[in-house]
């Protein structure tokens, strides 16, 4: 129950409410950078602002299409949320969506879709989440697994809390010869060690002298593979060539800066994953390499 501010559990644990958020965690944490750029760059990733259907696309692609076309009413643990460019589709397909994330990206988050009826939102870290287990039809979890301390305990965790005849959906980084050319690893081990905010201001620098070489690049296939392993700059010219300038120096900024400070940075191939799945009983497994590496999605069996 709430009182004075704070959500105040039977046993007696009391949880503060901060700007309507209940917050579940209570000191700083391997994930700041990511509150940090997300609460900066709030809007670069929606559909709604871009004018695109990119992050609609990747959802769709990832929960299915059985899935996908019956989210409408289904309760949904969004875990990971950031700022929401997948709250506004699961929102948009009609889903109640609980969005949860270990960082205080959940004040953006709430801006971007503040809580209602179809919507909550609560700072909270997926290894003790503080909800009931087996409650929702979808546990969705994109873009987050990889950057957390143990994967496999994380897709654990996530997995007890998809009800009978229920989903969960995932994605994970997989092995990339190309990472370990770059000098990204080298430029990521000083970035990621710096306050958020500092760290932000040398990926601004590092976006604003090198973005326009890549552009340049384009169409002069040497030219890009060179600077792809020279550069720590992430660029999306030939991948989203729709985004305006703008917004790819947006889209640059914000995942240059994911790229480089984020703490942990696991990487798992499609088998591991299947049978991270496996051991846990889920059923009904689709697990591919795509997108970001390997997207995923299995049932636990109806009771």
């Amino acid at each position: 129950m709430e009182q004075r501010g704070a959500l105040v559990c039977p046993e007696g644990d009391s949880f503060p409410i901060k700007e309507g958020i209940p917050r579940f965690v209570s000191s700083t944490s391997y994930a700041d950078a990511f509150g940090a750029q997300w609460k900066k760059y709030r809007l670069t990733q929606l559909d709604s602002y871009s004018g695109t259907t990119i992050t609609r696309d990747r959802t769709r692609r990832c929960v299915g299409e059985e899935l996908w076309n019956s989210l409408e009413g289904a309760h949904v643990l969004e875990c990971g949320c950031g700022a929401g460019r997948f709250t506004e589709v699961l929102l948009g397909r009609g889903a109640r969506v609980t969005s949860v994330d270990l960082s205080d990206a959940v004040e953006a988050n709430q801006e971007n879709f503040p809580q209602g009826e179809a919507h909550r939102t609560a700072q909270a870290d997926i290894l003790r989440l503080p909800f009931p287990q087996q409650r929702y039809d979808v546990v969705f979890c994109l873009g987050v697994i990889q950057h957390t301390p143990k994967p496999e305990e994380t897709i654990a965790r996530l997995y007890d809390h998809v009800k009978p005849g229920g989903w969960l959906v995932i994605d994970h980084y997989t092995y990339s010869l190309s990472w370990y050319t770059k000098t990204a690893p080298l430029v990521r081990f000083f970035l990621r060690r710096m306050p958020p905010e500092k760290g932000m201001r040398w990926t601004e620098r590092m976006v604003d002298a090198l973005l326009p070489l890549h552009k340049k690049a384009l169409g002069f296939f040497p030219a890009q593979v060179v600077l792809s392993r020279l550069s720590p700059v992430l660029c999306y010219y030939r991948t989203y060539p729709e985004l305006s300038d703008e917004l790819h120096r947006e889209w640059a900024l914000l995942d240059t800066h994911d790229y480089l400070t984020d703490w942990y940075k696991h990487f798992r191939t499609r088998g591991q994953v299947r049978r991270a799945l496996e051991r846990l009983g889920v059923q009904s497994i689709r697990c591919e390499y795509g997108g970001n590496g390997v997207e995923a999605r299995g049932r636990r069996a109806s009771q």
